[in-house]
Order: C-alpha cells, then sequence, then structure tokens
C-alpha cells in the first residue's frame, strides 16, 4: 500500500503536465445556396467568357472569442473536375455564434470547364465542392492560418438558366 501512494500521486502529476487540448477550434463554413446566375460561353460574343454565382455561406465558429476571417480562397469543383478560383470577402463571426456572407463570384470559362458549367446551366444536378483556405483573425488571441482542406460540398441543382 505504501509503493501504491506515490506511484498515484506520480500518475497525477504527469497527466497534469500533459498539453492542454487545443485552445482554438477550427471555424467551418457552410454554402446555404449556390446559384448560376450567368454563363458567357468560349467563342462568343460581347468580352470573355464567365460564370457568374451567387453564393450565400455560413461561417459557424466553436470558439470563446469573436473572429474575424479574410483571405478566403477555394477552388470550385464539380462532378470531381476544378473548374475555377473563388475569393470571398471578410465576414465577422460572433463567439460561439454564426455569420451568413453573401457572395458574388465570377469564374472564367474555358473550352475545359464549359461542360461542367454547361450541366449547371441546363438544370441538371452536380456535385459540388469547395477546396480552400483562410485567416481568422481571433482578437487578442491574434491570427491562424487555416487550411487547405475541403470548405464545403453537396449537391448542386438549381431551375435551368438555359433553353437548350
Amino acid at each position: 500500500m505504501r509503493l501504491l501512494l506515490p506511484a498515484v500521486l506520480l500518475a497525477c502529476g504527469l497527466v497534469a503536465c500533459a498539453p492542454a487540448s487545443q485552445v482554438l477550434q477550427v471555424p467551418t463554413i457552410d454554402v446555404q445556396t449556390v446559384r448560376l446566375t450567368r454563363l458567357s460561353l468560349p467563342g462568343g460574343l460581347g468580352g470573355p467568357p464567365v460564370a457568374d454565382l451567387k453564393l450565400r455561406l455560413r461561417v459557424t465558429n466553436p470558439n470563446a472569442v469573436p473572429l474575424k476571417m479574410s483571405n478566403i480562397v477555394a477552388a470550385l469543383v464539380i462532378d470531381g473536375a476544378q473548374v475555377g478560383q473563388a475569393e470571398f470577402p471578410r465576414v465577422n463571426v460572433p463567439a460561439r455564434g454564426s455569420a451568413d456572407q453573401d457572395a458574388d463570384v465570377s469564374i472564367p470559362v474555358t473550352l475545359g470547364t464549359a461542360a461542367s458549367f454547361l450541366k449547371v446551366a441546363r438544370g441538371q444536378q452536380v456535385t459540388y465542392r469547395l477546396d480552400g483556405t483562410f485567416t481568422a483573425d481571433f482578437g487578442p488571441l491574434g491570427p491562424k492560418n487555416f487550411g487547405p482542406f475541403t470548405l464545403s460540398q453537396g449537391v448542386w441543382k438549381q431551375t435551368p438558366i438555359l433553353p437548350f
């Protein structure tokens, strides 16, 4: 019994020396809505071909301090093929809360990506993914860079915007 007590005290002391769990948790980004509003194709007249998108993002902050997110950059992947890159505006998120952010994004369309955008424009269902990075400024705790990783993913189907 005399040897057991020092062993228990030693074990408790070692547990107290173990590193604390992570102080900051990764904020999450979810796409609430995504809509293709305009599509101009390569070879068309009237400027460079682009896909104009409207996105509504919901950023959730699980931390006890508010954060300011910036440098949100994501690659848009449709049905497994990367079709372009998008940058999103800054968003301020309260502690243990969430905030919605609307973003208008224009992505250049190439001959290689036109088929993916045509599927969306015709109202066909596709899968999408946003892979990216962002910086979160936690005020007194300072900024922290996150990523690269998948920010959000889902299924995208909308009312057709092209008659063919």
